[in-house]
């Protein structure tokens, strides 16, 4: 038997492949499907089954692909409706494969389709759980996504996710071992651990949600509180994994179309595509195409792409550095922006050697920035992290202008001013920046090194730190 947990920390996501006997399942695959093939390949074995926990927001599931190509069967759990041919497994029912045993578990709440699959081994003992967005290490689920698809309150899911955990999840014995979907930086729960295994047993000892003695008034509680809205493509990514999606072969062909600086500037204005440069911030601020966006590919890049790219079908044209188009590409279309239509050949140096049009972005240091507000107390400072960082500790002149919503906190920001701005690191204030900069705010400075330097730096007063109740 070999279980392997693949992690992909850009979504703070796991999918799983088992084998066994020669025949194998894949748990929640990601869109590119070549990993779980080359594994099976490896090993000799036959895909069997897809196995789907729920219908995903937060990604474009690669369960379509791998069954074309390898005829395995996707199954979701009871009340699944997708709209392609799959099993819709019943509660307890279960699959063989190898000497190994999977056990479909219902368990409602996060979504109303929400399964678990109870791995057993040969001797028919239980072994591992395969928890989905039911059970999280150190969280459970949010129970928020799915009201409008399941006609229920808030309440009635949370209620339901309660009843799942206990009748279907704590009554199993301490020592399985739990394989979540999703770890520490998901959207998909409030305070997920940065371990991705663990045990039941040390879960119920440690995860707030297990407690023996709570109740399900407290349960609702604690789950509901601190929860924001989750980012916009959520549902957009759901009806791609229940209807379906292009091929991730087509997409990649899509966007591998490489332009010249001359093409690149007419494509941009005669498609109106976005241009999003995906290069370091440091990089980008030096030098960049006009009105081009800036994600690094090097953070957390498809969710910050799915949260602040509205259109999931927004045509895209990429500046990258060289030879990571196809990286790039393939991780837009995890989170489902399928329409890049070209990338600059030769990187944003060609576009220099072109002698085309380039702007940037000014940069100060924490040193200088004290200096300015020494001169100039009223001098506009924003943090763009996500209020529960600020509440838990931030410079007392600076404001809250969350990057996670930025049409609202860009009403904040004068237009007659020098504006500074600073995240935790740059990663943030420079997409931050950028975008607004795109909008027409040309008065926008960056904070090197962001809120870790201006905290170093000994030159700013830093609220006491409070231990936030989310990471949301």
């Amino acid at each position: 038997m070999k279980i392997e947990q693949i992690y992909t920390g850009c979504l703070a996501q796991g999918a799983y492949y088992i084998e066994s006997e020669g025949e194998a399942v894949i748990i929640d695959p990601l869109r590119e499907v070549e990993p779980y093939l080359e594994k099976a390949k490896k090993d000799a074995a036959t895909i069997k089954y897809v196995f789907e926990t729920h219908f995903h927001a937060d990604f474009v599931s690669g369960h379509l692909d791998l069954s074309r190509k390898t005829g395995a069967t996707i199954v979701y759990g009871p009340t699944a409706k997708p709209g392609f041919e799959a099993y819709v497994a019943k509660d307890l029912e279960e699959f063989k494969v190898g000497k190994l045993t999977f056990r479909v578990l219902h368990t409602p709440g996060h979504t109303m389709e929400s399964t678990c699959f109870l791995l057993l081994d040969e001797n028919g003992r239980e072994k591992a759980l395969f928890s989905g967005d039911t059970l999280f290490i150190g969280d459970v689920g949010r129970p928020d996504l799915a009201q409008k698809a399941a006609d229920m309150t808030l309440q009635q899911l949370t209620e339901t996710l309660f009843d799942s955990l206990r009748n279907k999840i704590m009554t199993l014995p301490d020592d399985v071992t739990v394989y979540p979907a999703h770890g520490a930086g998901s959207a998909c729960g409030k305070n997920m651990s940065k371990e991705t295994v663990d045990t039941l047993g040390h879960q119920k000892l440690t995860n707030y949600a297990l407690r023996a003695n709570m109740t399900k008034g407290a349960f609702v509680k604690e789950v509901t509180t601190g929860l924001v809205a989750p980012p916009g493509y959520f549902p957009l990514n759901v009806a791609m994994n229940k209807q379906g999606y292009d091929s991730i072969d087509t997409v990649i062909s899509r966007g591998k179309r490489a332009l010249s600086p001359r093409a690149f500037a007419v494509a941009a204005t005669e498609t109106g595509a976005l241009v999003l440069d995906t290069r370091d911030a440091k990089i980008f601020a030096r030098g960049f195409i006009p009105n081009a966006i800036n994600i690094g590919i090097d953070g957390n890049f498809a969710p910050w792409v799915g949260a602040l790219i509205p259109d999931i079908k927004q045509q895209i044209l990429l500046v990258t550095q060289p030879g990571r188009e196809e990286e790039v590409i393939t991780r837009l279309a995890r989170v489902g922006y399928d329409y890049c239509i070209g990338y600059l050949e030769g990187g944003f140096d060609a576009w220099k050697t072109a002698d085309m049009e380039i702007d940037h972005v000014g940069r100060v240091t924490a040193a200088k920035l004290a200096e300015i507000i020494a001169e100039t107390p009223e001098t506009p400072l924003f943090d763009v992290r996500k209020e529960s960082e600020y509440f838990s500790e931030h410079v007392t002149v600076a404001e809250n202008a969350p990057l996670d919503f930025i049409n609202e906190s860009m009403l904040k920001i004068p237009k007659d001013k020098t504006v500074y701005v600073h995240c935790a690191a740059g990663y943030r204030s420079m997409i931050f920046v950028s975008i607004l900069r795109a909008r027409g705010y040309h008065n926008l400075m960056d904070v090197v090194g962001g809120f870790d330097a201006l905290k170093t730096s000994h030159k700013f007063t830093v609220t006491d730190y409070v231990c936030p109740s989310t990471m949301l």
